[in-house]
């Protein structure tokens, strides 16, 4: 199991809007860790680095335990996601919301279309089962 790690802060971006993206495979699952603020300054490299991995991956967790704020386009990045994985049969699955997240979630309604667990490993193993 091995951790990548990708950091990102453009020059619009401040120190406080900062959001790091972690992955690495779990027995087939490619875990997506997200650290900071997932907003409309980043959404896009969300996207872009889900694209990279749904090349050759169908199985995904989201931990989202860090993850310390959520705007609409963030949201939306997260949606994007998931219709991909929908579409090609594929597994998005997220875990470890903050209270914070929950609260956009449940405002928005969102909750409806995910697979969201309390913990990373139930995430993982029904993203394995499914």
């Amino acid at each position: 199991m091995r951790l990548k790690t990708f950091k990102v802060k453009n020059s619009k971006t401040e120190e406080n809007q900062r959001m790091e993206i972690s992955n690495f495979e779990n027995d087939g699952i490619e875990v997506i860790q997200i650290k900071g603020h997932l907003s409309a300054e980043n959404a896009e490299v969300l996207r872009s680095k889900f694209l990279e991995l749904f090349a050759t991956q169908r199985k995904f967790v989201f931990d989202l335990s860090e993850m310390e704020n959520l705007d609409s386009t963030g949201l939306g990045a997260l949606v994007f996601c998931l219709k991909s994985c929908t579409e090609f049969n594929g597994t998005l699955i997220l875990a470890n919301l903050t209270q914070r997240a929950r609260m956009i979630f449940e405002i928005t309604k969102a909750y409806r279309i995910f697979d969201i667990y309390d913990e990373l490993d139930e995430a993982i193993k029904a993203a394995r089962e499914g």
